[in-house]
């Protein structure tokens, strides 16, 4: 790979991490797998890179019913951990539906989280993005957009967040730690991320500097037996989610009482279908209920010329998702 020289630097401890990222054009590198994609493609030129791959910051542990994931954790130690495969399955489903066995290795739960948009006018310096390069135009509006969002897009960016793993977690009502100049805070996974509006190439509400430590899922284990997560994509293997859903349910004597459902790849961000989930709570899972469920996932879905074919298909996902819990229950 060739351009432009850099700084690099390693970190010693979050706070020389946060102070040598708050420079302008600074980016952090763990387990790179995102990141040297974007720098080959043009779509990212950092002028300096700080390395954090060597903080001790990967530690999985399950204490009293919560799961605690360090930002360093790798995807696949997450995935198979026995708290995780028996406790929390959705996530292990996830993330093993995400990319390929050897990139799993490799990426970190925080990475994960932040990774950018697949949408071919970002990851192309050639072509008009308002993420990439703001007040150039969004191609995808009036170009090829099958892969653009149904949900949360504005006039200058209708791209899909990407993360399978992102999705998991807000259905679970996960949060998320963040280490920034007034110290470590705690935020929903799900005000972690931002919609484009007018600001399109502000992805989430992370100052410059700040690092996640560390992202926690509250006692969720009473989902452990009736989760699912469905992943529809072009190819079987290391591909991007055309809509991907994150079901789990609580049953008891034979009514729902609490739901969870979040969509990918339909909104720049994970979508969580709240509508939806209120629709199903009090009900049995019968045939209705799914239908129902299904007509209420796609409302306000905002199609363009191309991903018109979403708007059934996020429909049919969320009925598949929900006739797999049913089938699961005796």
């Amino acid at each position: 790979m060739s351009g432009r020289s850099f700084q690099y630097g390693r970190a010693a401890n979050v706070y020389d991490a946060r102070i040598q990222a708050a420079k302008p054009g600074t980016v952090f590198l763990a387990g790179g797998t995102d990141l040297l994609q974007l720098w080959k493609s043009g779509a990212m030129t950092p002028a300096a890179v700080v390395d954090i791959s060597r903080l001790p910051l990967g530690d999985l542990e399950f204490i009293d019913g919560q799961l605690s994931l360090g930002a360093l954790a790798r995807l696949s130690d997450v995935a198979t951990h026995p708290n995780v495969t028996r406790y929390h399955p959705l996530i292990a489903e996830a993330i093993m539906a995400s990319a390929s066995g050897q990139i799993r290795n490799m990426a970190t739960v925080g990475g994960n989280l932040l990774q950018r948009t697949r949408c071919p006018y970002f990851r192309n310096e050639q072509l008009a993005c308002n993420k990439r390069k703001p007040g150039s135009g969004c191609g995808a509006l009036s170009g090829e957009n099958r892969q653009a969002a149904l949900f949360g897009t504005s006039p200058l960016c209708v791209a899909t967040h990407a993360s399978d793993l992102a999705v998991s977690l807000a259905a679970l009502d996960a949060e998320v730690d963040v280490f920034g100049s007034e110290g470590e805070r705690r935020v929903l996974l799900r005000d972690l991320y931002r919609l484009p509006g007018e600001t399109p190439e502000h992805e989430t509400n992370l100052a410059p500097g700040d690092l996640i430590t560390a992202v926690h899922v509250p006692n969720a284990t009473r989902f452990s037996r009736c989760s699912t997560y469905l992943k529809i994509r072009d190819r079987a293997s290391f591909e991007f989610a055309i809509v991907s859903i994150a079901a789990a349910l609580q049953i008891e004597n034979g009514q729902i009482v609490e739901a969870r459902l979040a969509a990918g790849g339909v909104a720049p961000l994970p979508w969580r279908l709240d509508r939806t989930e209120a629709a199903l709570v009090g009900r049995a899972l019968d045939a209705h209920t799914i239908a129902v469920a299904g007509d209420i996932s796609i409302e306000h879905a905002r199609p363009l010329a191309d991903n018109g074919f979403k708007v059934a298909l996020l429909r049919n996902a969320v009925i598949r998702a929900l006739q797999t819990l049913g089938s699961r229950q005796p």
